[in-house]
């Protein structure tokens, strides 16, 4: 997958064509990534798209279970979300942030932040 900075992602039309089934727990709202992260998943050969699938089903990746629970509870809330995903094959980890008001959700490194 080639992906431009800025391009907007849809996990709905991937799951559409892998016709997956998934309980989504919130709204991604606009995805956004910057190109950190962009050339992080290209190089572990990972699409953004699967990440964003994990993320919006509520499997935060490699968090704490205080980290887990912060999100629960922001699920029921409506607090800013995070979901951290160790990348195969490199060193690099992904963040994904999906804020408040469920308006944007961006893809970063964490040193990004």
């Amino acid at each position: 997958m080639s992906l431009v900075e800025g391009e907007v992602l849809t996990p709905e039309s991937e799951r559409r064509t892998k016709a997956v089934e998934r309980t989504t727990k919130f709204q991604l709202g606009q995805v956004v990534a910057t190109p950190g992260a962009l050339e992080a998943l290209e190089r572990a050969g990972v699409t953004p798209l699967r990440l964003l699938g994990r993320h919006e089903t509520g499997d935060w990746g490699d968090l704490s279970d205080d980290d887990i629970a912060e999100n629960e509870l922001s699920l029921k809330e409506g607090f800013r979300l995070l979901s951290s995903y160790k990348l195969p094959q490199t060193v690099d980890k992904i963040w994904i942030i999906t804020e408040a008001d469920r308006s944007v959700t961006t893809l970063l490194l964490p040193e990004e932040y």
